[in-house]
């Protein structure tokens, strides 16, 4: 299986990938609707039913199962980009099911349910734990970066941003920095342990161009106030 992400032309129209599948491949797509061409046999897609817990996840129905050979073309919304992960034997990572885009055969997903306090912010109630021998991808607002957790010097992610972290890691969900900070950020996770963490850098983009794009109240005021104004201030 060969997956192509055209990064040339995303920025505002959107990213857009190709898929091309071999013989015996075959890749299960939980956002089928975002599919915009397809090359290859018709019975190739076969969309069924999503389970109970898929469904409340995803707010999905159904999902597509592609078999090769074919290639099919995904579009992707502006703003989200696609990362391809490979599992590892090793692998102890936890998901949010939320971000998954596509997994191949051989991915087996176990359910681990959080505690009463994560759920709450997280506002769902299990994260997913990805084993066997395949890959996965992951639907992001941003690039994702990987940080190398500490055992004793916390790391402090966005609780909103994070994408998956070690199932051993130990959280505590807090704000950091004196009161004037913590009175103006997002709730983060204080994480310590081994291993890595994977978070998406794009979820506060819009904020931040409102603020460069917002002119200012006492900008505003100048404007109507000075003769002229409009066209003098700029």
């Amino acid at each position: 299986m060969n997956i192509h992400l055209n990064h040339t032309e995303a920025g505002t129209a959107g990213q857009v990938v190709t898929f091309s599948l071999i013989q015996d491949d075959r890749l299960h797509i939980l956002h089928p609707q975002q599919i915009v061409a397809f090359r290859g046999p018709s019975n190739s897609r076969q969309d069924k039913l999503l389970n109970i817990s898929g469904i409340y996840r995803k707010k999905k129905l159904i999902k597509s199962e592609i078999t090769g050979p074919c290639q099919f073309v995904a579009a992707l919304p502006p703003g989200f980009t696609m990362k391809e992960v490979q599992l590892t034997e090793n692998s102890d990572l936890l998901y949010d099911f939320r971000h998954l885009f596509f997994y191949t055969d051989g991915v087996t997903m176990h359910t681990k349910i959080q505690k009463i306090k994560n759920m709450l912010i997280t506002r769902d109630a299990v994260k997913m734990k990805f084993s066997g021998e395949g890959k996965i991808g992951l639907l992001t607002q941003g690039q994702v970066c990987q940080q190398e957790l500490h055992p004793t010097a916390p790391l402090y992610v966005d609780a909103g941003s994070i994408i998956a972290y070690p199932e051993n890691a130990h959280l505590e969900l807090t704000v950091y920095g004196n009161n004037l900070a913590s009175q103006h950020m997002n709730y983060h996770w204080k994480m310590t342990g081994h291993g890595s963490v994977l978070f998406q850098a794009g979820r506060e983009n819009y904020k931040l161009q409102q603020d460069v794009n917002d002119e200012g109240l006492f900008k505003r005021i100048l404007k109507e106030v000075i003769p002229f104004g409009n066209v003098i201030i700029k």
